[in-house]
């Protein structure tokens, strides 16, 4: 592991001006006309993240996602405080090895699916170490 898979918890700061109370200066001691219509910036915080504490970046390995649009090498977001629903994608803990599928249950059981059909469906009956680490939100594409 090259220690760039797990980035830690999000966004912590918080701001303290929107672009509206930032006072501007003009040469001539007026604002321009435009400046009470400006719109701030976007900010990817307030975006992206719902749950600031319970929100954590992973960096994608692997190409098991690809055709939900999350590739290798792609910067996951994840919130731990989203209550799991089927077809989810998700990332889980499956015999201490951190896997993002997608979740599915049926009547009788559950799988973790891939979104590449390289990859088989895990039953999860068959396994006794299983927990679910959180739910993918985001994902945030490489070039």
């Amino acid at each position: 592991m090259d220690g760039n898979e797990f980035f830690g918890a999000a966004y912590k700061g918080s701001k303290q001006f929107t672009q509206q109370e930032v006072q501007t200066a003009n040469a001539t001691g007026f604002g321009a006309a435009a400046d009470d219509y400006a719109e701030r910036g976007i900010d990817l915080n307030e975006r992206l993240i719902g749950n600031k504490a319970a929100t954590f970046f992973f960096r994608m390995k692997g190409d098991a996602m690809k055709e939900a649009g999350i590739r290798d090498g792609d910067i996951i977001i994840v919130d731990r405080s989203i209550k799991l629903s089927n077809g989810r994608v998700i990332v889980a803990v499956l015999n201490g090895e951190l896997l993002v599928r997608r979740f599915h249950k049926n009547f009788t059981s559950s799988f973790l699916v891939a979104d590449n059909p390289r990859y088989p469906s895990i039953n999860l009956a068959e396994f006794t170490d299983f927990r679910i680490w959180g739910v993918v939100t985001y994902a945030i594409g490489a070039f």
